[in-house]
């Protein structure tokens, strides 16, 4: 096991090194930065100070050095418009961001795990036929345009809850439903699809013969055997819902890690941008590898070789 976790670890890292490469080749292909940061009435000389000062003057390979060598001792570099380490600017956006996602995560499970269960117990059932519904919608929909539609009738409409901001447990609601609710769906499917396999398996009915509640078959004995596939997913969907809430802060003016990324690209802000992209590429890393290690907690027929 412990084998397994350091090779886990050394390839999350040369991830993170090829990553970064990328990034920083692609970043450069936006633009240069100075044409924002700069007056129009600047002079060459303003240029060639102002590139000097960032090490933007330097070759290419040269500045890849250098932000790998500041990144490695802890320093990512400072914002070229903000004028702050990029670190401090993304810690202070990602309590916003984690909130969200937790918030969206919880209606995803909330709404997903009892209907795919009871789909699966009741197969063929209205229940089943309303989730495969739920499943199909939910799927249908990008996560902007319900966003957009949310706001539309629950704050424009009905004036009942906030459209943008962060504040109160009312600015949740929104935003949550809008970025979870993709994932509401493809757990839920997920969810049904492993406990129809499982609700045949021989253990399940010995357990019946044994006299165990159905209840408790039910919830106890398949729902815990058929929960791999569910929580491979749901490892994704944390990194997805991560990353993929810089659309959804846009809509909703969410002050997270995402609409600060969006401002980053937008004024060419190398540094911050190739901050956010590798905190991001972590978070998948080592959620990747928590993943792998609860497979062996819920499935003890699972191990790694020495």
């Amino acid at each position: 096991m412990e084998r397994y976790l350091v090779q886990r670890v050394l390839q999350g890292a040369l991830t993170l090194l090829v990553i970064s490469l990328i990034v920083f080749l692609l970043a450069r292909l936006s633009g240069d930065p100075l044409h924002i940061m700069l007056p129009e009435e600047a002079t060459a000389e303003d240029y060639a100070s102002a590139a000097r000062h960032w090490g933007l003057d330097k070759p290419l390979p040269v500045q890849y050095l250098t932000f790998l060598g500041n990144a490695l001792r802890g320093d990512m570099g400072r914002s070229i418009r903000l004028r702050q380490p990029t670190i401090a600017l993304v810690l202070e956006r990602l309590p916003a961001t984690l909130q969200l996602a937790g918030a969206s995560i919880a209606v995803s499970l909330l709404i997903a795990l009892p209907i795919g269960v009871l789909s699966a117990v009741r197969r063929d059932s209205a229940l089943d036929y309303g989730g495969k519904v739920i499943a199909l919608l939910g799927q249908s929909m990008p996560s902007f345009w319900l966003g957009i539609v949310l706001i539309w009738v629950f704050a424009v409409m009905l004036g009942w809850l906030p459209a943008s901001g962060r504040g109160g447990p009312e600015h949740y609601i929104l935003p949550a439903i809008a970025l979870g609710w993709y994932q509401v769906a493809a757990v839920m499917r997920l969810v049904r699809s492993a406990m129809l396999d499982v609700m045949d398996s021989e253990y399940v009915k010995l357990a019946r013969i044994k006299g165990v509640a159905e209840r408790g078959v039910v919830w106890k004995h398949c729902l815990r055997n058929a929960a791999i596939p569910p929580l491979t997913y749901i490892g994704f969907v944390v990194a997805v819902l991560l990353t993929g809430s810089v659309v959804i802060e846009t809509v909703f003016s969410w002050p997270g890690i995402g609409l600060l990324a969006i401002d980053a690209v937008r004024y060419r802000d190398y540094p911050l941008v190739q901050t956010i992209v590798l905190i991001y590429a972590a978070k998948f890393v080592v959620i990747n590898l928590v993943v792998d290690v609860l497979y062996v907690y819920i499935d003890p027929r699972i191990r790694y070789r020495e």
